[in-house]
């Protein structure tokens, strides 16, 4: 056989391979972030997940390894996921409050319409690792704090843009618009109800218009 021929069959059967395990993660994945925004990311199991979605065990843990693999995934994953739906979408506003605030109404809708099903990924977790040490924990750490930052961030932009009153102090003002965006959260989760998404984009208005140098540039109710 023609040992050009030969090797393109052969790198076509090891890319198959490939994007067939690249399949298989991305499958389980989204399994694991539902299954951990629910029952917490030590509920995770390689073995349940296999079971669950018909896979052999073996190439689950080929896949992973170790659960801490799995749970360093799966937080992998819901940054992903938490990006496209919240933070994407406002970085195509130009930079000002309306950015900010559509920023806001971003989350809101991620946590109201559960695209996890057991409410905010990050506020679940967060809570079930904050006193302990370890991998895990600091990439939840860390996806937290990228995520502030980018609100701290986006606050200064708007400050640039002349929109947010220059003398606001940027980390005081995202410290309150996330405060705001968790409470709705843990509430409606808890209550299993929705009106606390109103309460909080009334309160996220009211403090960003109370903060922009043109309240024009807000809807006057959300």
């Amino acid at each position: 056989m023609d040992e050009g021929v030969a090797g393109t069959k052969g790198e076509g059967r090891v890319d198959g391979r490939v994007a067939r395990g690249n399949e298989t993660r991305a499958l389980i994945l989204k399994r694991a972030v539902d299954l951990a925004s629910v029952e917490g990311l030590e509920g995770l199991s390689l073995g349940r997940l296999a079971g669950e979605l018909k896979l052999s065990k073996s190439g689950v843990f080929a896949l992973f390894g170790s659960k801490e693999d799995l749970q360093l995934a799966t937080v992998r994953a819901a940054v992903e996921v938490y990006v496209r739906h919240v933070v994407r979408p406002a970085a195509e506003l130009p930079p000002g409050v309306g950015r900010l605030w559509h920023l806001c109404l971003n989350w809101l809708a991620y946590s109201r319409d559960r695209v996890f099903p057991g409410g905010c990924f990050f506020y679940g977790a967060a809570a079930e690792f904050d006193a302990r040490e370890g991998k895990v924990h600091d990439a939840l750490a860390a996806a937290r704090a990228d995520w502030r930052a980018y609100v701290e961030e986006t606050v200064r932009e708007g400050q640039a843009a002349g929109e947010i009153d220059a003398g606001t102090d940027a980390a005081q003002l995202g410290f309150e618009l996330l405060a705001f965006l968790e409470m709705a959260n843990a509430e409606s989760v808890l209550h299993d109800e929705s009106g606390s998404y109103d309460r909080a984009a009334t309160a996220l208005l009211t403090r960003l218009r109370a903060a922009t140098t043109d309240p024009s540039l807000l809807p006057d109710a959300p």
